[in-house]
């Protein structure tokens, strides 16, 4: 039997397979609220047969996206269009879903990618970032303001109430982003973060605001749904964060009764260094999971499935995390489960499309 196709338990949410949808911006978003695109898009990839769906980048404040084009779960109109996507989403399809909630900091107010990036000033649509520190992320970039204790307590308050608002529309769990540079990752990492008070300096301090992040998300959401942290584990920089600082942080988040690690990198600054290759960054997940015990999702051109199936067979991650490769293959599981043997689900309108050789592929066909 296939292990990437063995079920997974991920706190008390039961998973079909041990695949995960990243979440992966769209910048297709009004005011923070989901659109059209977002229905064709996330019910495309609710019919993989993935075990579990992460919905992309929400953020929790206007001021929080990374664009203005962003999704958000901070209006009734954001909630209500989000609740209308997941709707869809379960009358035809047992995937499960979660909503990531971040907010991006010194890195919003920018332009979508296909525009370029690259912030956006006031008389375009832009608005002041925030930051632990007012250091830009890059010297071209205005500065941005440092947060006082009003503000992260407001920031700490818009946390928590984005994560009732995923309870109301029925999200199975909450993965809280704390990779990639954006503001909770410019607490942790020494680069970003040069504080003199409770939240700066140690590293006792710098993980402050994530561990107070989590527990205000913890206490908003139902104690039977997960609650998990996606993390960077190096900044790829000396320095900068770096996996045994993560080590650190993965036991304070499991004492606190974290589900999971959804293990990436980077993204702090532009000058890191990054050497990719098929699953570059697995041995960061191998060694939270060694070091800490608690779960983890590996991720990181993660596009074969033998790859993948190799992975959670030699115990190096719980599961695995495919972005651009389902992207591209929206149908990666069956490729997958096709390929390795194994069973998977799908609709029972698509049930003719099997190759010849793969009759069983599908389950509860015939049932």
């Amino acid at each position: 039997m296939s292990r990437l196709f063995e079920p997974l338990r991920i706190g008390q949410l039961e998973l079909a397979n041990r695949i995960v949808i990243a979440p992966m911006c769209q910048y297709s978003a009004h005011d923070g609220t989901a659109a059209d695109w977002h229905l064709i898009h996330l019910g495309n990839l609710a019919l993989s047969g993935a075990g579990l769906l992460v919905i992309e980048a929400t953020a929790v404040s206007p001021e929080g996206r990374i664009s203005p084009l962003d999704l958000g779960l901070y209006s009734d109109a954001n909630e209500a269009a989000l609740a209308r996507v997941l709707a869809a989403i379960r009358a035809h399809s047992p995937i499960r879903v979660a909503v990531q909630l971040a907010h991006a900091g010194r890195k919003a107010s920018v332009r979508p990618p296909w525009e370029g990036g690259g912030q956006l000033p006031s008389a375009q649509g832009g608005w002041q970032t925030l930051a632990p520190s007012a250091l830009p992320h890059t010297p071209s970039d205005p500065a941005p303001v440092s947060l006082d204790e009003e503000g992260l307590a407001r920031i700490r308050g818009e946390f928590a109430a984005a994560a009732l608002r995923a309870e109301r529309i029925g999200a199975d769990g909450i993965e809280i982003h704390a990779a990639h540079g954006y503001l909770l990752h410019q607490f942790l990492s020494p680069l970003s973060n040069r504080r003199r008070d409770a939240y700066g300096g140690s590293l006792e301090n710098r993980m402050r605001f994530v561990l107070e992040i989590y527990e205000s998300v913890r206490e908003a959401f139902p104690a039977q749904r997960p609650v998990w942290v996606r993390i960077s584990a190096t900044d790829w920089l000396a320095e900068g964060w770096s996996i045994e600082d993560t080590l650190v942080l993965a036991a304070a988040l499991q004492q606190r009764g974290c589900a999971a690690l959804h293990v990436t990198s980077g993204g702090i600054s532009p000058q890191q260094n990054i050497r990719v290759a098929p699953g570059y960054q697995v041995p960061y997940s191998r060694r939270i999971k060694a070091k800490v015990g608690l779960p983890t999702i590996a991720v990181g051109l993660i596009t074969a499935p033998e790859l993948a199936e190799a992975i959670i067979a030699n115990r190096e991650a719980d599961a695995v995390s495919l972005a651009r490769a389902v992207l591209y293959d929206p149908r990666w599981p069956w490729h997958a489960a096709a390929k390795l043997g194994a069973q998977v689900w799908a609709p029972r309108q698509y049930w003719r499309c099997k190759p010849v050789g793969h009759e069983q592929l599908f389950l509860g066909e015939g049932a």
